[in-house]
């Protein structure tokens, strides 16, 4: 960016300032001058400004009365957004680093991926797997993931279930559809699990961190690991307390500023557990809250995404945030009158980039 003589500000502080607006923002600022018009195309600043926003983790959710999403922003409030540019009827699947995989309803097999922040898209090329043969035991993929390298500005979803040949019961092959967003292509390859199920929380917080996406077993035996750039299948250890502790404890897998953090739900606390060494899988206990002041609220409350300050919840009609450091609670959201759809039951943590789709 070219600074004109007599500006007020090094070239770098005016990019820093504009690296801290919302994308909406910048983008309605594109029109100010021809710099700062090429500026969400330009790879410096774009690797600055995710940088900076990666940092927040905001909270989108569907309301069943409601065409659009909310956006519930620590700091911002309440906003909307709209998926409407897609041009089909879809459902969120999975989100990472600020893109969105969504599933269309209409049409089964058939899946996008969307930044709604600059309202780009992307329709996946349909694998060459026929659909009746691909996954036990509805014909969809059990694991939906989506992996989204900032660095890189390339993704991967990842589709896997348990194979059935047409007409046959499962024969215990655990398929794996991976899609490169750089080739443009699937890549296909078949492990043998033993007998993995979960959870639909567990299926919907999927966690990108180092390289691998993670799910968390239901039974709380493991979570399981996939390499995407490998193709390998991992085990990781949950805590022993975990493990081996009280089983009327609800535990969700969510991420932590870059690290793979597990939330420990009890009648009285919330205990925040983050994995300090991932090659060892050593976990320690970060934070105990406790649950007094949402007593009421506690056995249909689950925690959507956090971060080192705060802690979005959703209910069935609510969201709340949790603030660490001063350790208040805060209603961020409220669905008026009737709700088919559960808030918590659609809520997807979210961090608002200009990473292309394309």
């Amino acid at each position: 960016m070219d600074n004109q003589k007599g500006a007020l500000f090094p070239d770098e502080v005016i990019l820093q300032i504009l690296a801290r607006l919302p994308v909406k923002s910048l983008f309605r600022f594109k029109s100010v001058c021809k710099s700062w018009y090429r500026l969400p195309s330009d790879k410096y600043f774009t690797s600055l400004f995710n940088k900076v926003s990666v940092k927040d983790q905001l909270l989108v959710a569907e309301v069943s009365d409601s065409s659009s999403l909310i956006c519930v922003d620590n700091l911002g409030g309440v906003s909307e957004l709209s998926l409407d540019f897609v041009r089909d009827r879809v459902r969120i699947r999975v989100s990472c680093n600020g893109l969105l995989c969504c599933s269309s309803i209409p049409e089964k097999g058939v899946y996008y991926v969307c930044n709604p922040s600059t309202r780009e898209y992307r329709k996946l090329p349909k694998s060459r797997e026929r659909p009746v043969t691909r996954f036990y035991p509805d014909g969809e993929a059990t694991l939906v993931g989506l992996a989204c390298d900032l660095s890189r500005n390339k993704f991967n979803v990842v589709l896997a279930g348990y194979h059935r040949s047409f007409g046959q019961r499962p024969d215990g092959s655990f398929i794996c559809l991976v899609f490169d967003s750089e080739t443009n292509k699937w890549r296909k390859f078949v492990s043998v699990l033993e007998e993995c199920s979960f959870t639909h929380m567990s299926k919907n917080q999927v966690v990108f961190v180092n390289g691998m996406l993670h799910w968390l077993m239901s039974g709380l035996c493991y979570i399981l690991a996939l390499d995407v750039e490998h193709d390998v299948w991992r085990k990781i250890s949950l805590p022993d307390e975990i493990r081996c502790g009280n089983g009327g404890n609800r535990v969700y897998l969510l991420e932590s500023d870059g690290f793979l953090s597990v939330i420990q739900l009890s009648d009285g606390w919330m205990k925040i557990w983050k994995m300090n060494e991932y090659e060892t899988e050593t976990w320690s206990v970060v934070d105990s809250i406790s649950l007094r002041c949402i007593k009421g609220l506690v056995p249909g409350i689950f925690p959507i995404c956090q971060t080192g300050e705060y802690v979005f919840l959703a209910t069935h009609k609510q969201v709340l945030v949790y603030q660490r450091r001063s350790k208040l609670w805060k209603e961020m959201f409220s669905v008026k009158g009737s709700s088919s759809l559960p808030l918590w039951f659609s809520a997807h943590a979210f961090r608002s980039t200009i990473v292309p789709c394309n």
